[in-house]
């Protein structure tokens, strides 16, 4: 099989493709992957039967979820060099289907005029988006292992100044990761 699909939120389907489709085709010249996009239904497929490595699926398949959970193009587009990877979280897992639940998670994520999202990224390194039910980021490796347990500490109730400390700790794991030793 050569090919794979995923559902993108119709209102994200514009920027998936970009103006003038200058974002598909981007990513289709430096993956050899074909991304065919269904407007109508928000389908997305990937096909690799003329890409090189096909491993590159993975990476377009993330690069294309990535989109379709808020991110920017130019920010998703990470997620296509080697060691970066995307990871999403359902709010739902924690609090369940209720609106009013999910979107007091939602606001404790991102926080008073977005400080808490904002000091994840900085503390991490890693990209954030708060995008329906999800909360989705962007890193490597020790950037997403960090973050994903301290947006766990927040959506299982710590107090946020629980979860900066917790940041503010890591700090040094990451910049010595990120330096390669």
């Amino acid at each position: 099989m050569t090919r794979q699909s995923v559902k993108v939120p119709k209102e994200r389907i514009g920027v998936l493709i970009g103006r003038k489709g200058e974002v598909k085709a981007k990513v289709e010249k430096q993956t050899g992957v074909m991304i065919f996009v269904d407007s109508e239904e928000g389908d997305v497929t990937v096909d690799y039967s003329k890409a090189e490595d096909p491993s590159a699926v993975l990476s377009v398949m993330d690069f294309v979820v990535a989109v379709g959970r808020g991110f920017s193009p130019e920010k998703a587009m990470i997620v296509l060099e080697d060691d970066w990877f995307l990871e999403v979280i359902d709010i739902r897992d924690y609090v369940g289907k209720r609106p009013a639940h999910i979107a007091r998670m939602r606001a404790r994520v991102i926080g008073t005029k977005g400080k808490t999202r904002r000091l994840f990224e900085e503390l991490t390194g890693a990209y954030m988006s708060v995008y329906g039910n999800t909360v989705s980021l962007i890193g490597d490796i020790v950037q997403l292992d960090i973050a994903r347990r301290a947006l766990d500490m927040l959506l299982t109730g710590s107090e946020h100044s629980a979860v900066y400390r917790f940041l503010e700790s890591k700090r040094t794991e990451i910049k010595v990761d990120g330096m390669g030793f």
